[in-house]
């Protein structure tokens, strides 16, 4: 029996579905739903340290199932009924080595 359970979240990725007039991509967004997503405030040392570096404010980090393959790198994702946007570069550790069911760290702020 698993004691820690994430959420769903949805992750909006960008799908190429065509070329303009002047042959640049055309993009459309389409929805993802991720299951069970950890979802922490971040501590007060790595805002200030986000905010420092990137000057942006990390609000939540995020703990990515293991086995997931979506690109998580400045993307839009859902959830508490409020758009967020992941910035920097989510941290993955080795599966094996990691004992419960999450493996990947992604730090998110608020967008919209």
């Amino acid at each position: 029996m698993t004691l820690i359970k994430g959420i769903t979240v949805v992750l909006v990725d960008k799908i190429e579905i065509g070329k303009d007039g002047f042959g640049s991509p055309i993009y459309e967004d389409k929805e993802i739903e991720v299951n069970n997503v950890l979802v922490t405030p971040t501590s007060s040392d790595d805002i200030v340290n986000q905010l420092t570096l990137t000057g942006k404010k990390a609000i939540y980090t995020l703990g990515i199932p293991k086995g997931d393959t979506h690109d998580w790198e400045d993307k839009e994702v859902k959830f508490f009924g409020k758009t967020w946007r992941t910035f920097g570069e989510p941290l993955e550790g080795i599966e094996d080595l990691i004992p419960l069911d999450w493996n990947k760290k992604v730090t998110v702020e608020h967008y919209g």
